[in-house]
């Protein structure tokens, strides 16, 4: 695999204006949790955000950016710049990853490299990273390792300090205080480090599973999706195409998924609450992103401060109880309730693509992304179709940051990331990144060469697609490419042996550091109940 390091050191990195910039930029990097490609106001759904859609109106969004179809894998990659195989954070067939797996000591995080440039450093909420937030390079963190409460999470920590549990019926929503720690992260930079460029992290877990959400927020919503999935799939797609996000048909509905008016009167008033609720977790988080750019604009630094958001995988269509268990006495939504999105809500979510997270079709892997920076990008509500892929997003920081990438640490030499610095695509659409995209999660496998995609799931046979035609992958071409297929088989394997290789230089630790966890409560299903 042919991969290029950026070298360009930005002196005077400016799309807006011919001044030289006086410092680095700051960066405000956002990432939502099951979050689908349709959900935004911006990318064509129905749910009320308008801070994002603002920063993409003032900024830019890209229709064909990849993550790895998981929350672990993705979040890895992003602070690393390499494929999460290739640093033992997501699994090779024969090789462990995730929680059963250490990365190399090599595959530092972007904060280490962006503390020689000046930077300071801060994590607010979801980390899921083997180590710990300020053993690698962060100077403050809240770090939520509790994913099954939202109002009484019981597992967290302060700069490594565990926190007191939180007590039911407290009025906490995590939502909220990881804003919060953000924006006290935020406030202390601006009291004693304003002449220094900061990387905030925020890390939110909505509107990850279990569906929970404050009471007056779902109450906004209901009956906004009283129309049923059939209907709201159609109206994101014409959104999508007005917008110039897409330009193909839907993908067909989760096998076995009856139509909107088949079900029965209780099976719709339950998919209805559960799609509210959904809404309602994305619609505080947005709230609560705009409380912490409020913060950004308090400290005069928004035109100078890089935004992106992102998602970490597509729209969840599990269906799992765990926890605390569900109550179905209880109000939906609430503390006592675990109820999940399930095949319907995320076939809505991820309209029109094919597929949900855990998948490597587009449903799986597509992220929205929005770039936001008024000083640095003169485009104002541009897309861009160029494809990229969460490891791009530690190389294009670093260029910001007027770094290169190093490649010695510790007098050891650095193998060059998988990533490629998008700085380019923020100038002009259409600059080639990739070569070649690859994804593989739990025996589910693709490679994109160009317009062609090959993708399996772990049961299937390869199936191939010409994206610039058919996104939904509807129509598969394997049948009539039979020497297009074979050719990208052969890459999808050579890069896989690759990656392993890469990852088994330096054996892995005995002792990882984040060990698997035995599954809680009712057993989880690795795939979905039914292919879509």
């Amino acid at each position: 695999m042919r991969i290029v390091v950026a070298t360009c050191v930005v002196v005077a990195f400016c799309f807006g204006s011919a001044a030289a910039q006086a410092r680095s930029p700051n960066v405000l990097l956002i990432l939502a949790d099951d979050l689908g490609f349709a959900d935004l106001g911006c990318y064509g759904g129905q749910i009320e955000t308008p801070n994002l859609d603002a920063l993409a109106a003032g900024g830019l969004r890209f229709s064909q950016f990849y993550n790895t179809a998981r929350c672990w894998p993705t979040r890895g990659s992003i602070l690393t710049g390499f494929y999460a195989q290739q640093i033992r954070r997501d699994g090779l067939p024969g090789l462990a990853g995730g929680g059963k797996s250490d990365r190399p000591s090599w595959a530092n995080l972007l904060p280490v490299y962006l503390k020689p440039q000046g930077y300071r450093s801060y994590h607010s909420g979801k980390w899921h990273i083997d180590g710990a937030p300020l053993a690698n390079g962060f100077d403050h963190s809240y770090e939520l390792d509790d994913h099954n409460r939202f109002f009484n999470p019981q597992n967290h920590k302060e700069d490594g300090v565990s926190l007191p549990p939180i007590a039911a019926d407290s009025n906490f929503y995590v939502t909220t205080y990881i804003a919060d720690h953000a924006i006290k992260c935020l406030r202390e930079h601006a009291e004693q480090h304003a002449d220094k460029p900061f990387f905030q992290y925020v890390a939110f877990t909505a509107p990850h599973f279990p569906l929970h959400a404050l009471k007056d927020d779902i109450a906004k919503y209901r009956g906004r999706f009283s129309a049923g999935w059939d209907r709201l799939r159609a109206q994101r797609l014409e959104s999508l195409k007005k917008q110039g996000l897409v330009a193909c048909e839907l993908s067909s509905p989760t096998p076995g998924l009856p139509e909107w008016s088949k079900l029965s009167e209780a099976d719709r008033d339950l998919n209805e609450r559960r799609m509210e609720i959904h809404a309602a977790m994305i619609d505080r988080m947005d709230r609560e992103i705009g409380r912490v750019l409020d913060q950004v604009r308090a400290m005069q630094a928004l035109d100078d401060t890089v935004v992106f958001f992102l998602s970490d995988n597509g729209a969840s269509a599990e269906s799992l109880v765990r926890g605390d268990g569900n109550d179905p006495t209880a109000s939906p939504g609430s503390a006592k309730t675990f109820l999940c999105l399930e095949p319907g809500g995320a076939n809505v979510a991820n309209t029109p693509l094919r597929y949900s997270k855990m998948f490597v079709h587009e449903g799986g892997i597509a992220t929205p992304l929005i770039v936001h920076w008024p000083k640095g990008v003169s485009a104002r509500g541009e897309v861009r179709h160029t494809p990229g892929h969460v490891a791009d997003i530690s190389p294009t920081i670093m260029e910001l940051a007027g770094g290169k990438w190093p490649t010695s640490w510790n007098d050891k030499p650095l193998p060059a990331p998988a990533g490629r610095s998008i700085v380019p695509v923020l100038k002009a659409d259409g600059a080639a990144l990739h070569s070649e995209l690859w994804w593989y999660h739990q025996g589910n496998r693709a490679v994109r060469v160009g317009d062609w995609k090959l993708v399996s799931t772990a049961k299937s046979d390869w199936e191939l697609f010409d994206l610039k035609k058919d996104r939904s992958e509807m129509h598969d071409l394997a049948g009539s490419q039979p020497e297009k297929v074979r050719e990208l088989a052969a890459l999808w394997e050579r890069l896989a042996g690759e990656f392993q290789e890469l990852a088994m230089r330096e054996p892995p630790t005995a002792q990882p550091n984040r060990p698997a966890k035995k599954p809680a409560g009712k057993k989880r299903a690795d795939q979905e109940k039914a292919a879509n």
